[in-house]
């Protein structure tokens, strides 16, 4: 009989929340050996959640096969170590269910120890190859197999017969002078590039959108600013970039180069209707219904070329607004109503039959 046992596990999100998995194992404490091990995905959810899972599922493999044994569980998850020891507070509504059943399977002579995250390459391994797994149309699972704890439930709109879902990874531009002037800059008017800040905006998302991985391609607004933001991704990810104009930001005419309050004091009349109307243009420029047109038919185009697969598409905050106002069927109205940071993340996937599904929004790496 195994006398001691090391418990070992992890969970991630892929979007936090996006595409979630947790790996877990139970090895022998003195040679080392693997005795059982699991790794599964749990639909979408926040990384949290993952790593909570990844626990409880350990402790139903220490329960299944080691249940005498000294347990000392190893995770890199601070937060749920510390949780789990009592020193910290579960607060999050989410997590109190998920850390009271970790409780109860737990033996009450536990060990919890944090490790490093290169020390629990194991469970990580076991985490990204379930969701590997799943992404090339297997279950989703591996090792052991057995029932995971449920954390979540697929998007809305999918099904297993709709086919592979086109997953459109937004990401905004850096920040410009002109961003951080806060004055508007859209199609036609100023072409400003990054600044350094923005520039280091850029190569974290690249980064990040690296880490994420299963990325197929990279499409991007023909402005300076996306252009050297879509750089960045495709140097790290090793892609080309492709030009697609309807993903330019609106054209803002007049209004192009001036702050809110300076086109409200010279212009009180027009922004006033400008904001009651999305059917209402500054002078000179696009109405924000025209815009919804030009980037349903660029959304069309994008899903039609490259069907079944994740593409990058570098863009604006107002056509970023129409897809996501697109995805989630929702009135013209919605758009003063989201806020989207400089090189933020919004992930959203279509299935063949039209059904989409909001994975993140507004995340910055």
């Amino acid at each position: 009989m195994t006398s001691r046992v090391i418990l070992e596990a992890d969970g991630g999100s892929r979007g936090n929340p996006g595409p979630a998995s947790y790996g877990a194992l139970i090895r022998n404490a003195d040679t080392g050996a693997v005795i059982a091990q699991r790794g599964e995905t749990i639909g979408v959810a926040t990384n949290n959640v993952a790593e909570y899972s990844g626990l409880i599922a350990g402790l139903e493999l220490f329960g299944e096969h080691t249940p005498e044994a000294t347990l000392e569980v190893r995770m890199d998850s601070k937060l749920v170590v510390e949780q789990m020891a009592g020193r910290w507070r579960v607060k999050h509504p989410d997590m109190l269910p998920l850390a009271q059943k970790a409780l109860q399977l737990a033996p009450k002579d536990v060990t919890w120890t944090w490790v490093p995250r290169e020390d629990n390459q194991a469970a990580d391994a076991l985490a990204n190859a379930a969701l590997d797994d799943q992404r090339d149309g297997g279950a989703g699972r591996v090792g052991d197999g057995g029932t995971a704890p449920t954390a979540a439930t697929q998007p809305t709109g999918w099904s297993a017969e709709q086919g592979e879902p086109t997953t459109l990874v937004l990401l905004r531009h850096g920040v410009t002078a002109s961003t951080e002037r806060k004055v508007f800059c859209g199609g036609g008017g100023a072409d400003p590039g990054l600044t350094e800040t923005g520039q280091e905006q850029a190569d974290r998302a690249a980064h990040w959108l690296e880490r994420l991985g299963g990325v197929d391609a990279i499409v991007a607004s023909p402005m300076r600013r996306t252009q050297e933001t879509a750089g960045a991704v495709g140097r790290v990810l090793g892609l080309d970039v492709r030009t697609e104009p309807g993903l330019i930001e609106t054209a803002f005419g007049d209004w192009d180069g001036s702050t809110f309050a300076e086109i409200q004091e010279r212009w009180p009349t027009e922004m006033r209707d400008w904001l009651r109307s999305t059917a209402v243009a500054p002078p000179g420029g696009e109405t924000f219904d025209a815009v919804f047109d030009r980037v349903s038919a660029t959304r069309d185009r994008i899903l039609s070329a490259y069907a079944g697969q994740t593409v990058v598409a570098v863009s604006h905050v107002t056509p970023i607004k129409m897809l996501v106002r697109l995805a989630l069927d929702a009135p013209a109205g919605v758009i003063y109503k989201m806020e989207l940071a400089p090189a933020s993340i919004t992930t959203i996937q279509w299935w063949p039959d039209g059904g989409s599904s909001l994975r993140n929004f507004n995340l910055v790496p």
